[in-house]
């Protein structure tokens, strides 16, 4: 059901599992779609840490009506990159990774996408409707301090192993903060954890919050709150204390303070926002944006709310755009 002079009736940006909901409840509609990726299927969790567990049951990470299956309780990264592999194939999504969206021209019903892939060669795309499901995790806080382009600062953390016997500072309070800095002191890393509030975060999840606050009672891990680091150097790292300036000796930092939607990109594509929360304008029955024949789905439609909005709830925005897809192309 493409329009006429259209390669396909809709591009779908972003094929995190918010993006190949959307592209699985076209395909039930039989409406033609590509989905894009600059990175990989799921790429946000092929990048969470390679050990990790989902903090939810396998049942509320489903799309496509395909059951999960998990060894125990609570999903692994691993059986989660699994999952969705299985679940694009299942449908036979067309899914064009390592192809980033450069800009989107024309209007509803005669957008062209414009596209580089990762050779560098550029491509176009006519289609008919555009929805955006770029999520927000390749978009780092930034600290805005000297030294935070050094290769030392990481915005994400895999795994522990070659940081051992190494001085590796963890910036944050929350929860990605928290298990980096357990399990890079477990492996035998020296660490220094830096937080600009008073304490960890209320949200960091009952069973990690006491045994990290115990490693530090215990001085094991070293902390400083009510601090922020200010200057990042080769060999060390400058923290404002309550107490005064002090120079740590440093080998790494994990500046773990959070991600962002790309409100740059959005905006240059006639998303418009509300001021205060820079929370998207949509219809709340369609999801279509204040640009016509764009529709958002997942967390980017919280705006910078990002914890309101996760796999669990985003996965149910496919069905409600591709309904209203639907509708319009049969007009």
């Amino acid at each position: 059901m493409s329009p006429a002079g259209a390669d396909y009736a809709v591009a779908v940006v972003g094929a995190g599992p918010t993006g190949l909901a959307c592209a699985i409840e076209l395909k039930r509609r039989r409406i033609p779609a590509v989905v894009f990726d600059k990175g990989c299927v799921v790429n946000s969790i092929y990048h969470y840490p390679t050990y990790m567990t989902f903090f939810t049951t396998p049942e509320l990470l489903e799309i496509g009506d395909i059951p999960m299956t998990s060894l125990y309780e609570k999903p692994t990264r691993l059986e989660a990159l699994k999952y969705y592999r299985r679940v694009a194939e299942h449908y036979g999504l067309e899914i064009h990774q390592y192809e980033r969206v450069d800009r989107i021209e024309g209007q509803d019903g005669r957008f062209t996408v414009r596209t580089t892939d990762r050779h560098g060669c550029p491509h176009a795309y006519r289609v008919a409707k555009v929805i955006l499901a770029t999520g927000y995790y390749d978009r780092p806080n930034l600290l805005g301090v000297p030294g935070e382009e050094l290769d030392k600062v990481m915005h994400y953390y895999k795994e522990p192993h070659p940081y051992f016997g190494q001085e590796v500072a963890v910036i944050g309070g929350k929860n990605s903060a928290a298990i980096a800095a357990l399990e890079l002191h477990w492996s035998g890393a020296r660490v220094t954890l830096i937080h600009r509030r008073a304490g960890l975060s209320d949200s960091v999840k009952y069973w990690i919050k006491p045994n990290i606050e115990n490693r530090i009672a215990a001085g094991e891990i070293r902390a400083y709150f009510n601090s922020r680091v200010t200057a990042i150097r080769p060999h060390e790292i400058d923290v404002e204390t309550p107490g005064g300036l002090l120079t740590l000796p440093n080998d790494f930092v994990f500046a773990l303070t959070g991600y962002h939607p790309d409100i740059d990109f959005l905006a240059a594509h006639g998303i418009t926002f509300e001021p205060e929360t820079q929370r998207p304008y949509t219809d709340p029955e369609t999801l279509e944006s204040a640009r016509k024949g764009i529709y958002l789905a997942g967390v980017i439609v919280a705006g910078m709310h990002t914890n309101e909005i996760f796999i669990e709830n985003g996965r149910f925005h496919g069905r409600l755009i591709a309904e209203a897809i639907e509708r319009a192309l049969r007009g």
